[in-house]
Protein backbone atom coordinates (compact mmCIF):
# COMPACT_ATOMS: atom_id res chain seq x y z
CA UNK A 1 0.00 0.00 0.00
CA UNK A 2 1.83 2.97 -1.43
CA UNK A 3 -0.94 5.98 -0.14
CA UNK A 4 0.14 5.97 3.07
CA UNK A 5 3.08 5.36 5.47
CA UNK A 6 3.89 1.33 6.23
CA UNK A 7 3.01 -0.09 9.55
CA UNK A 8 3.97 -2.79 8.58
CA UNK A 9 7.41 -4.59 7.02
CA UNK A 10 6.55 -7.99 5.18
CA UNK A 11 9.78 -9.75 4.70
CA UNK A 12 11.12 -13.09 2.91
CA UNK A 13 14.42 -14.83 2.70
CA UNK A 14 13.60 -15.58 -1.07
CA UNK A 15 10.96 -14.97 -3.95
CA UNK A 16 9.66 -18.81 -3.80
CA UNK A 17 8.46 -17.86 -0.09
CA UNK A 18 6.12 -14.72 -1.71
CA UNK A 19 3.01 -17.16 -2.26
CA UNK A 20 2.96 -17.27 1.27
CA UNK A 21 3.66 -14.03 2.47
CA UNK A 22 1.03 -12.81 -0.01
CA UNK A 23 -1.82 -14.21 2.37
CA UNK A 24 -0.13 -11.46 5.16
CA UNK A 25 0.19 -8.79 2.23
CA UNK A 26 -3.69 -9.56 1.66
CA UNK A 27 -4.93 -9.48 5.28
CA UNK A 28 -3.00 -6.62 5.66
CA UNK A 29 -4.70 -4.90 2.39
CA UNK A 30 -7.85 -5.90 3.66
CA UNK A 31 -7.32 -4.59 6.80
CA UNK A 32 -6.48 -1.33 6.06
CA UNK A 33 -3.29 -1.59 7.24
CA UNK A 34 -0.44 -0.56 4.93
CA UNK A 35 2.09 -2.14 4.65
CA UNK A 36 5.94 -2.41 2.65
CA UNK A 37 6.90 -6.08 1.37
CA UNK A 38 10.91 -7.18 0.15
CA UNK A 39 13.17 -10.27 -0.10
CA UNK A 40 16.27 -9.64 2.40
CA UNK A 41 17.91 -12.79 3.15
CA UNK A 42 19.69 -13.15 6.19
CA UNK A 43 22.16 -15.04 4.73
CA UNK A 44 22.30 -13.92 1.50
CA UNK A 45 21.53 -10.38 2.01
CA UNK A 46 22.92 -9.77 5.36
CA UNK A 47 24.07 -5.75 5.46
CA UNK A 48 20.75 -5.36 3.74
CA UNK A 49 18.62 -7.16 6.17
CA UNK A 50 20.24 -5.71 9.14
CA UNK A 51 20.29 -1.70 7.93
CA UNK A 52 16.27 -2.61 7.44
CA UNK A 53 15.74 -4.34 11.27
CA UNK A 54 17.71 -1.09 12.48
CA UNK A 55 16.09 1.61 10.30
CA UNK A 56 12.57 0.30 10.56
CA UNK A 57 11.42 2.30 14.04
CA UNK A 58 12.45 5.41 12.19
CA UNK A 59 10.52 4.83 8.63
CA UNK A 60 7.39 4.94 11.02
CA UNK A 61 7.00 0.86 11.13
CA UNK A 62 5.86 -0.79 14.40
CA UNK A 63 5.98 -4.79 13.55
CA UNK A 64 8.03 -6.57 11.31
CA UNK A 65 6.38 -10.09 9.71
CA UNK A 66 9.86 -12.24 8.23
CA UNK A 67 8.94 -15.38 6.46
CA UNK A 68 11.83 -17.53 5.62
CA UNK A 69 12.28 -21.51 4.84
CA UNK A 70 15.02 -24.29 6.07
CA UNK A 71 16.69 -23.31 8.90
CA UNK A 72 15.65 -20.21 8.85
CA UNK A 73 17.14 -17.16 10.86
CA UNK A 74 15.47 -14.32 9.03
CA UNK A 75 13.15 -13.30 11.80
CA UNK A 76 15.77 -13.70 14.32
CA UNK A 77 18.68 -11.86 12.95
CA UNK A 78 15.82 -8.77 12.30
CA UNK A 79 14.92 -9.39 16.03
CA UNK A 80 18.73 -8.91 16.74
CA UNK A 81 18.75 -5.33 15.02
CA UNK A 82 15.28 -4.18 16.79
CA UNK A 83 13.44 -3.94 19.67
CA UNK A 84 10.05 -3.76 16.90
CA UNK A 85 7.83 -6.75 17.79
CA UNK A 86 9.05 -9.38 15.04
CA UNK A 87 6.89 -12.28 14.02
CA UNK A 88 8.40 -15.02 12.26
CA UNK A 89 6.66 -17.43 9.60
CA UNK A 90 8.36 -20.34 8.70
CA UNK A 91 7.94 -21.51 5.90
CA UNK A 92 7.45 -25.01 4.25
CA UNK A 93 10.12 -26.32 2.25
CA UNK A 94 12.77 -28.65 2.03
CA UNK A 95 13.15 -32.49 3.65
CA UNK A 96 12.03 -31.62 6.66
CA UNK A 97 8.92 -29.60 5.40
CA UNK A 98 9.17 -26.40 7.83
CA UNK A 99 9.96 -28.12 11.14
CA UNK A 100 13.24 -26.86 11.09
CA UNK A 101 12.27 -23.56 10.11
CA UNK A 102 9.84 -23.89 12.75
CA UNK A 103 12.14 -24.58 15.20
CA UNK A 104 14.90 -22.04 13.81
CA UNK A 105 12.41 -19.30 14.69
CA UNK A 106 10.85 -20.29 17.80
CA UNK A 107 14.09 -21.28 19.60
CA UNK A 108 15.31 -17.50 20.25
CA UNK A 109 17.82 -16.59 23.26
CA UNK A 110 16.58 -14.85 26.06
CA UNK A 111 16.20 -11.22 25.25
CA UNK A 112 16.01 -11.30 21.55
CA UNK A 113 12.14 -12.98 21.21
CA UNK A 114 10.14 -13.68 18.42
CA UNK A 115 6.17 -13.93 17.91
CA UNK A 116 6.20 -17.40 15.89
CA UNK A 117 3.08 -18.91 14.06
CA UNK A 118 2.45 -21.95 12.73
CA UNK A 119 4.30 -23.17 9.31
CA UNK A 120 3.03 -21.07 6.41
CA UNK A 121 1.03 -19.29 9.05
CA UNK A 122 1.40 -15.35 6.95
CA UNK A 123 -2.51 -14.44 7.59
CA UNK A 124 -2.22 -15.56 11.47
CA UNK A 125 1.16 -13.50 10.96
CA UNK A 126 -0.84 -10.25 9.70
CA UNK A 127 -3.53 -10.56 12.08
CA UNK A 128 -1.20 -10.73 14.86
CA UNK A 129 0.20 -7.00 13.91
CA UNK A 130 -2.92 -6.04 13.59
CA UNK A 131 -3.44 -7.30 16.99
CA UNK A 132 -0.45 -5.65 18.45
CA UNK A 133 -1.24 -2.35 16.05
CA UNK A 134 -4.71 -2.34 17.79
CA UNK A 135 -3.43 -1.62 21.26
CA UNK A 136 -3.20 2.18 20.27
CA UNK A 137 -5.13 2.39 16.98
CA UNK A 138 -9.14 2.61 17.43
CA UNK A 139 -9.78 1.91 14.11
CA UNK A 140 -7.47 -1.62 13.48
CA UNK A 141 -9.45 -2.82 16.76
CA UNK A 142 -13.01 -1.77 15.15
CA UNK A 143 -12.12 -3.74 11.94
CA UNK A 144 -10.53 -6.75 14.07
CA UNK A 145 -14.00 -7.11 15.68
CA UNK A 146 -16.21 -6.71 12.77
CA UNK A 147 -13.77 -9.30 11.08
CA UNK A 148 -14.43 -11.78 13.75
CA UNK A 149 -18.19 -11.10 13.64
CA UNK A 150 -17.63 -11.55 9.64
CA UNK A 151 -16.35 -14.96 10.52
CA UNK A 152 -18.70 -16.16 13.23
CA UNK A 153 -21.81 -15.41 11.25
CA UNK A 154 -20.53 -17.40 8.17
CA UNK A 155 -19.74 -20.05 10.42
CA UNK A 156 -22.92 -20.22 11.83
CA UNK A 157 -24.42 -19.68 8.01
CA UNK A 158 -22.55 -23.19 7.19
CA UNK A 159 -23.07 -24.65 10.29
CA UNK A 160 -27.20 -24.16 9.56
CA UNK A 161 -27.13 -25.43 6.12
CA UNK A 162 -25.22 -28.31 7.13
CA UNK A 163 -27.77 -29.48 9.89
CA UNK A 164 -30.60 -28.93 6.63
CA UNK A 165 -28.73 -31.56 4.51
CA UNK A 166 -27.37 -27.97 2.29
CA UNK A 167 -23.75 -29.30 1.64
CA UNK A 168 -22.49 -26.73 -0.90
Amino acid sequence: MATQKPLVGILMGSDSDLEVMEKAAKLLKEMGVPYEMDISSAHRLPDKTAEYARTARNRGLAVIIAGAGMAAHLAGVIASHTTLPVIGVPIKSGALKGVDALYSTVQMPPGVPVATVAINGAENAAYLACQILSISNPEIAKRLEEKREETRRKLAEKSEKLKAGQVD
